[in-house]
């Protein structure tokens, strides 16, 4: 089983949100992931990718 791939519960845990926001951020696009008949999952290294662009695209 690869390890590198997280359900929504997972991603949650991970990212530190609520599942329903989780949801909603992938649904709308904004965050990597793709359907497995009807179930969100989600690559852990595509999400490590996200963060660190979230991180350098933003200018406080």
């Amino acid at each position: 089983m690869n390890s590198d791939i997280m359900t929504i519960k997972e991603l949650s845990e991970y990212l530190k949100l609520t599942e329903k926001t989780a949801y909603r951020l992938a649904a709308e696009g904004k965050l990597p992931g793709f359907k497995v008949g009807g179930a969100w999952r989600f690559r852990k290294s595509q999400i490590d990718d996200w963060i660190a662009k979230q991180e350098h695209g933003k200018v406080a």
